[in-house]
């Protein structure tokens, strides 16, 4: 039996998605996901977070986020690919509606099928 081994994805596709989280571009981040991809949020009632499966699912996620904080960045402090995996490390920040101010490191896991993300697991420093 013959083993299909996915090509790897390119540093110039992790900088395609994480310019379309720079623009808040809810459609192009659901795109960057294979249909059947993962997004795993750090915060949520499992041991691995929140997950949402499905396009759908990942979209009911980011469009209230980018509702709820406009002004959400990303900005990317390295990036790494090693076949079809990658990682982000970042830095958030946001403003919530009470005007609370956040502000994070944090990571993304990366598993991807092509250049479609199979599994996106996020990881935060949480102050506190």
């Amino acid at each position: 039996m013959q083993k299909i081994v996915d090509e790897p994805v390119t540093l110039e596709r992790v900088r395609e998605i994480g310019a379309a989280f720079a623009r808040r571009d809810v459609d192009a981040i659901v795109d960057c996901f294979a249909e059947d991809g993962e997004f795993r949020n750090a915060k949520g009632p499992d041991v691995w977070g929140q997950s949402y499966k499905g396009k759908e699912q990942i979209r009911s996620y980011f469009v209230p986020l980018f509702a709820n904080s406009p002004d959400v960045r990303w900005e990317h402090t390295a990036e790494y690919v090693v076949g079809n995996r990658a990682v982000t490390e970042w830095h958030r920040t946001a403003t919530l509606p009470n005007g609370q101010k956040q502000e994070w490191l944090g990571c993304d896991l990366y598993t991807f099928r092509g250049d479609k993300i199979v599994r996106k697991d996020t990881y935060i420093k949480v102050v506190g």
